[in-house]
């Protein structure tokens, strides 16, 4: 495969899991994409703001490409967990709008460098620093996948709506009886299996 086909299938996977975690907050109020939902804490408007966050550093920084921005939350004097939710005067629009802008720097630097382009994370251990665009854009895919099914979960406790994406719940197609009784039988087995 050459360099432009594996970018194409490696920018593809990411806009997937990009999609997913936006799909999250549709439908949602302001309350409901905000509030915390686990003792963490965490939210669907904070994961956004996280992910779009890690991926300005990680498809900026890393390749001498800085976003541009200046992302405060993430300074050292900033409080800790400052990139995990949305302060009153970072709207849901402000939020998916840096997303996005993240998004084109992120394609802009795929496109300026091959794969192999090397790179250098200053926050990771030296034997780790050094790394390739491939690598990091293989991180930056697992972490926005691993934060959509975290995205899943939150939605799920907000309103009961599942799914990978719009149109695709990944799910059998059941009601909620057919549901209700295949918990009941899963907290049974776990009951039977631990006592």
């Amino acid at each position: 495969m050459d360099d432009s086909a594996e970018k194409e299938t490696l920018l593809r996977y990411l806009g997937t899991g990009r999609e997913a975690l936006i799909w999250k907050l549709d439908g949602l109020s302001d309350y409901d994409v905000r509030r915390p939902l686990v003792p963490t804490g965490t939210n669907l408007l904070g994961l956004i703001k996280h992910v779009a966050s890690v991926e300005a550093g990680y498809l900026g920084e890393t390749f001498g490409r800085p976003f541009g921005e200046a992302l405060p939350w993430l300074d050292e004097a900033a409080e800790a967990n400052a990139d995990m939710w949305a302060t009153p005067e970072q709207s849901r629009d402000w939020v998916l709008d840096l997303y996005r802008r993240v998004g084109e720097h992120s394609v802009a630097t795929v496109e300026a460098l091959p794969l192999n382009a090397a790179g250098h994370i200053p926050w990771w251990s030296p034997e780790r620093s050094n790394v390739t665009l491939h690598q990091i854009l293989v991180h930056i895919i697992a972490e926005t996948s691993r934060h959509a099914g975290h995205a899943d979960i939150v939605r799920e406790l907000i309103d009961g709506s599942v799914g990978m994406r719009s149109g695709n719940s990944n799910l059998p197609p059941s009601d909620a009886a057919w549901w209700q009784t295949y918990r009941d039988r899963l907290e049974a087995v776990a009951r039977e299996a631990t006592s």
